[in-house]
């Protein structure tokens, strides 16, 4: 077993200042890749655990320095800049030619002594409004070796620690990184495990599963967190179908998180296809009548968070 400060995950993103995701001012870690596949995602470059060539074609300048040097012939100008994705095998020679960052890779592998390094840029931003470290995803608890060994020296700074998680995970993955965490930001989508499959890829058996495990832990806090997403889950019934099964694992706190298309761009920035369709996010009227009912059922709830 590789030794705790040298063990690497794959990062695709480090977001300072934030100020949601946890109390006070944060720094969000975002590993890469995951198991499910939510047709409305907003990071799909999280998807892929393997780095990723991102195109913004906005950003080209047409210098055509990436078409020379790409060893497949992947990159063509037609006139726009245009990647054969069959071709291409995300070696990241045309990103270090680009000086416009038209192109870029997605992803790079970090160890836990190189993040601890770049949160300690933020120590007193920490201290001084009682916040700390989130990590999300993609799929923190995919690499779960890696964000234990990133919790455990992230508590031993003396920092609050914070993940945001769909809760697609074994119990050994949970066991391993509970001891060492503050607060679990944890997604559920919906109860019925059918329509789950279908639009996110697999069923909620194991995430239902996790959601218990978590909430009977002592020393960790837990906040259910529920996407609401237009012609999926954004009815009063199934809402509320959520907030019961919270409500027996005496959660106290429910965020209700909007649907919004700022990352469909995204997909064709990397080549995949946006599945969600034209949906619109839904009006601020709704959400309050959703937030209203689940604070109905018994659960303090907020709208974003």
């Amino acid at each position: 077993m590789a030794v705790a400060t040298e063990q690497k995950g794959m990062i695709f993103d480090i977001q300072r200042f934030s100020v949601h995701d946890g109390p006070g001012i944060r720094t969000i870690v975002f590993f890469k890749g995951c198991p499910l596949r939510c047709e409305w995602c907003c990071n799909p470059e999280s998807q892929s655990f393997k780095k990723q060539l991102m195109v913004v074609k906005e950003n080209c300048i047409g210098c055509r320095r990436c078409e020379t040097v790409c060893p497949t012939g992947a990159i063509s100008f037609t006139p726009e800049v245009t990647i054969d994705r069959k071709k291409c095998i995300d070696c990241g020679v045309c990103c270090e030619v680009c000086f416009s960052e038209a192109l870029t890779m997605i992803g790079r592998e970090m160890t836990v002594s190189d993040l601890i390094f770049e949160l300690k840029k933020d120590e007193v931003h920490y201290r001084k409004s009682n916040g700390g470290i989130t990590l999300s995803g993609g799929e923190v608890l995919a690499q779960p070796e890696m964000a234990a060994a990133l919790l455990k020296a992230c508590k031993e700074q003396g920092w609050h620690t914070a993940i945001e998680s769909t809760g697609y995970a074994s119990e050994k993955s949970l066991d391993l990184i509970l001891p060492h965490l503050d607060l679990f930001l944890m997604d559920i989508k919906h109860i019925n495990s059918i329509k789950h499959r279908k639009h996110i890829g697999v069923p909620n058996d194991l995430i239902l599963k996790t959601a218990q495990k978590v909430a009977a832990y002592p020393h960790t806090e837990m906040v259910v967190r529920i996407p609401v997403i237009p012609e999926f889950n954004d009815t009063p019934e199934e809402i509320a179908e959520i907030a019961v099964i919270a409500q027996r694992l005496q959660v106290k706190k429910i965020n209700l998180l909007p649907y919004h298309p700022y990352g469909e761009n995204k997909y064709e920035n990397i080549g995949e296809e946006y599945k969600a369709g034209n949906l619109e996010a839904p009006s601020k009227k709704k959400m309050e009548i959703l937030r209203d009912l689940v604070q109905q059922i018994g659960i303090d709830c907020q709208i974003g968070g």
